[in-house]
């Protein structure tokens, strides 16, 4: 492709989603395209300003969040959590993955704040959906689901997660997802301060964030894309509409994947973290985070077993806090260093520390699984050369 519009306009143009945003920085120079619609009728093109569900590109945002509370002394990584989670202070585990949900043994140790951080507190989604475990997540937590709505308050969902035993010893194995939004819930019972207001106050405002958040208000209704999947008979179903899901902030805001933003947010926050922390990237401005918590979002934690384990998610690649992080050239973008996540709503951000280079494409078509979509690896390939 001659150019990221044409890339986009080619893939967007064969039915691989009704419009996308595609952003690739390097450095100063930006490149901005926004191609096809908005909705599946046509009706609104799409613009750089299209508000998207970035789904699970939320999740580097409640990591980083947590990540304040450590610098502050609030909490600290090696804390147990159980002081702020009561819920959670004697869990009990499945005596093997395949085991039945009431055949339980009790944990060997305590769950601390860098188990949810790296995803290895015990719960989330192992590659094998159907364990009896597993399956609670879904059915009893709404886990993998993108109706706010249909989620319990935090106390609620929290007194829910503490009857669902599990999957794995703390420490031992990374689960995908559930631990993000274990970490939503923490980030409110220890700021004091409901998430969205914390993330608002702390981050989004700080970085000039002004569409993210857990909702679009009527206001802005009109730049907010409806959201399809792809239907049985290959035509688009749609999801949620701009006046559905989003229109009002859930009970649960969702710390794995609740936040509405758009391509120019997120890349605001991209340059914090290339930054260090400092979001004006230069040392007098005002700093939302230390180089030292930067670091440990962007390295990997896990072991090479782990990473073995979790190929379904992470494709070979490690696992920071609230993302992954490259550490094997196994495609042309995999560059050592790269941190970001994919959203199911087809939605992926990437920066890469070595080379200041950021990658963010919005699209409003859910992915059929964990595997990235055939014009993800094509827009990361594109970026790579950029």
């Amino acid at each position: 492709m001659s150019n990221l519009h044409d890339l986009l306009e080619r893939r967007v143009g064969g039915g691989s989603a009704p419009g996308a945003v595609g952003l690739v920085a390097r450095g100063d120079r930006v490149e901005v395209a926004a191609v096809g619609s908005a909705d599946a009728g046509g009706t609104v093109p799409m613009a750089r300003d299209s508000i998207f569900r970035i789904a699970s590109m939320t999740k580097p945002v409640t990591a980083a969040a947590t990540m304040m509370l450590v610098e502050e002394g609030r909490i600290a990584l090696d804390e147990p959590v159980r002081q702020w989670l009561p819920e959670l202070a004697a869990p009990m585990v499945v005596r093997t993955p395949a085991s039945p949900a009431d055949d339980v043994v009790p944990a060997d140790k305590v769950i601390t704040v860098a188990d949810l951080l790296t995803f290895r507190a015990g719960y989330g989604f192992p590659s094998d959906f159907s364990l009896p475990a597993v399956r609670l997540l879904f059915s009893e937590l709404k886990q993998g689901t993108l109706q706010p709505r249909a989620i319990e308050a935090p106390d609620a969902w929290m007194a829910t997660l503490s009857r669902i035993p599990l999957l794995h010893q703390p420490g031992e194995e990374w689960l995908y997802n559930t631990c993000s939004d274990i970490l939503g819930v923490l980030i409110a019972r220890v700021s004091d301060r409901p998430l969205p207001e914390f993330l608002a106050e702390r981050l989004f405002v700080p970085l000039g964030m002004a569409d993210t958040g857990f909702a679009v208000p009527a206001s802005k209704a009109g730049r907010f894309t409806s959201y399809y999947r792809t239907a049985l008979d290959g035509g688009l179903q749609l999801v949620d509409a701009p006046d559905g899901q989003w229109s009002s902030v859930p009970a649960f805001p969702s710390g794995t994947g609740g936040l509405v933003s758009t391509a120019d947010d997120w890349y605001a926050f991209a340059r914090m973290l290339l930054a260090e922390g400092n979001p004006e990237g230069s040392p007098g401005g005002r700093r939302l985070l230390s180089a030292e918590s930067v670091r440990l979002m962007t390295t990997d934690h896990l072991t090479r077993a782990q990473r073995a384990h979790s190929t379904l998610f992470l494709e070979g690649q490690g696992w920071g806090y609230g993302g992954s992080v490259d550490v094997e050239a196994i495609e042309p973008w995999n560059v050592p260093g790269r941190y970001g996540w994919v959203g199911g709503t087809g939605t992926a951000g990437h920066l890469t520390p070595a080379t200041g280079a950021v990658s963010i494409l919005l699209t409003q078509l859910e992915m059929a699984g964990p595997t990235p979509p055939a014009l993800m690896r094509e827009f990361w390939r594109y970026a790579a050369g950029a």
